[in-house]
Formats: C-alpha cells, structure tokens, sequence
C-alpha cells in the first residue's frame, strides 16, 4: 500500500459504508501531521458552476462534491499552471487553487479547455491520525493518481478505472455488489 501523500488517489473499499464515500475516489492534496485534504472526484453536485456564480451564466459547466466539510467553499483543480496564478503543484500537471478572478475571466474568453479544470463544492478532510486509522481498518485503498484519472471524462466510471489501475487482485473489486449480503 502507498502512503497517503499529495497526489495519492484513495479508493474507497467496495464495501464502505459511510455514505459521503461510498465507491467514490478522493485525490489528497495535502497530507501533513496535523491532517490531510482532498476532493472526491466521482461525486457530481446537483448544480452546475453558473448556478453558484452569476458571473459565469450560461456556461454550463460541472460541479463535484469534493466532500463533506465547508460545503459553502468552491475549489479547484486545473492543468493551467502559467494562465492560474497562484495554483499549488500538487503532482506533476495537476494544480489545486489559484486566482479564481482569472479562472471566472478565462471561462467567459473561453480560453479553457473544461476537461483540464474540475471544481468543487465543499472538501474532504481528516484530522491527525484519522486517515491512518481508516487505511489500517482498510477502508481505503491507495494508487499513485494521473491526470487522467483525476481529470476523467467520465465521473461515473473513474472508481472502477482507479481500481483497474491498481490492476491485479484488485480489478475484480469492480464487480463486487455494494452489499456482500445481497450477493
């Protein structure tokens, strides 16, 4: 297993039951001692980012729940390291943050290319040691992330394709019922 670190993927268990992270995937963007921080990429939110921001209207343009904590912050991941300032490398080709004024001005110009940027209401979050706790009660599952699973076309199919890319034993997870009982 690979420790928890920026642009770690964690995959959730198939058989996780807390519901803000069933079969969902989390990209940490940050992971120190006193806690780690990550979206959850496979989660879309019920409205689109023009509903949120009236200054984008009429673009439609998705939203993620990046998860349960500050469900009233929108965040970003992006592949625009010159045109974004102020973004954080997360790994390589992937950028979390930056100026959001700039963002709103490239999506009006349409300069963006919407399958290189991600936006999400709200985050995940875990305080000292709780991640830890959860990967020894093997809840999650752990893989290096790439830019195309973190910017997948495909929110539905990005849990199965991390699991693929964990490849072996675990690919088979992708078959497995959400409840063992109803197998």
């Amino acid at each position: 297993m690979i420790e928890p670190a920026p642009g770690i993927l964690l995959i959730a268990d198939p058989f996780l039951k807390d519901p803000n992270f069933l079969r969902t995937v989390v990209f940490i963007c940050e992971h120190k001692e006193e806690g780690s921080f990550g979206f959850v990429l496979n989660r879309p939110f019920e409205n689109n980012l023009a509903d949120l921001i009236p200054d984008i209207e009429g673009i439609n343009i998705p939203v993620f729940y990046g998860g349960p904590v500050q469900k009233d912050t929108i965040h970003f991941l992006h592949q625009y390291p010159n045109e974004i300032p102020g973004g954080m490398e997360v790994m390589d080709g992937v950028y979390w943050g930056g100026a959001f004024d700039k963002v709103v001005d490239l999506i009006r110009s349409g300069e963006l290319d919407l399958s290189k940027i991600r936006f999400f209401i709200g985050y995940s979050g875990w305080g000292n040691g709780q991640l830890d706790d959860e990967l020894r009660e093997k809840s999650w599952l752990t893989v290096e992330a790439t830019p195309d699973l973190v910017f997948h076309p495909n929110s539905n199919e990005i849990w199965k394709d991390s699991l693929k890319h964990l490849g072996g034993e675990y690919e088979m997870m992708i078959h497995f019922p959400i409840d063992p009982q109803l197998n």
